[in-house]
């Protein structure tokens, strides 16, 4: 019994991640900028993330969050333009760089955590950090910048987007007695508050050039890459240790991979492969080393 929980477990996160990995297909096919698509996302996980914890009965858990509200809100923020960062580095670079140079994030965390929290870093945890580094100067292709400007300003919003989710993560260790679940429905509630003036004072909201397309692809990003992903992920998080769960959430950045060059045809090199096995792999050796 324990067993076919630990598979269906399994399943819901392998589910969660590989949607995860090909928002990029979809956000590349919306006519409206990043911060109308990051609002919109936000409030449609919002109404169906709400709508679970409604029909699920599982409305107690707001009662902890009193004391926590203020970095939750803070946190939520932080998530908010974190979106926005990463959908317009989709749109200057390639895929595979964007999603890279996000995943740069755990490692930026690796060196906040003994500023913030006083933890000592390991020899281990300063190999994965150069290793890691390397890999983004690598991606960024330093010395070789033949795909123009656009590129590197694609990478640099990609790693803006990962300072903004590492930032979200330290939150998230400081937050404590709120379920996942939870705390993700009044975060995506921050990231609503957040940027629905920012959108406003940029440009205000346009359905000018939406299209059919454009709006199945803006309702699968909030309600299948937001809501509903959301739900299978921290569902699947209670029934799995760690480690499983770490493995398995590298099939986000593989998947988005895989869709930049058979699908979406964009070029990677050689020299790019490399320097994304190095963040990927020595972050994932690092986190199962913890």
């Amino acid at each position: 019994m324990m067993s076919d929980m630990k598979q269906t477990a399994e399943m819901k996160l392998i589910t969660a991640v590989i949607v995860f990995g090909t928002i990029s297909l979809f956000v590349r096919r919306i006519p409206m900028t990043s911060g109308e698509i990051a609002l919109f996302r936000a409030v449609l996980a919002v109404v169906l993330i709400g709508l679970y914890l409604i029909l699920t009965k599982n409305l107690g858990g707001f009662r902890r969050i009193r004391k926590q509200l203020p970095l939750l809100l803070l946190s939520g923020a932080a998530m908010g333009f974190n979106w926005i960062l990463l959908f317009e580095a989709y749109r200057y670079t390639t895929v595979s760089a964007a999603t890279l140079s996000y995943y740069f994030a755990p490692v930026i965390v690796t060196v906040l955590c003994p500023i913030v929290f006083h933890e000592e870093m390991t020899l281990r945890q300063w190999i994965c950090f150069v290793m890691s580094t390397l890999g983004i100067v690598l991606i960024t292709g330093i010395g070789d910048l033949s795909t123009g400007s656009s590129h590197l300003t694609g990478i640099l919003y990609g790693l803006g987007a990962a300072c903004l989710y590492a930032f979200v993560i330290m939150m998230n260790k400081m937050i404590q007695g709120v379920e996942g679940i939870h705390r993700t429905f009044l975060q995506f509630l921050a990231a609503v508050i957040v940027v629905f003036p920012y959108v406003m004072m940029t440009g205000g909201i346009s359905f000018a050039r939406m299209d059919t397309v454009g709006w199945l692809c803006l309702l699968t990003v909030g309600a299948v890459h937001t809501g509903i992903t959301y739900c299978l992920y921290f569902s699947a998080l209670k029934e799995l240790p760690g480690q499983k769960t770490a493995i398995l959430s590298y099939l986000d950045p593989l998947t988005a991979v895989m869709i930049s060059v058979l699908i979406l045809s964009e070029p990677i090199s050689a020299v790019q492969i490399l320097g994304g096995l190095l963040i990927l792999g020595f972050t994932l050796w690092n986190e199962l080393g913890s």
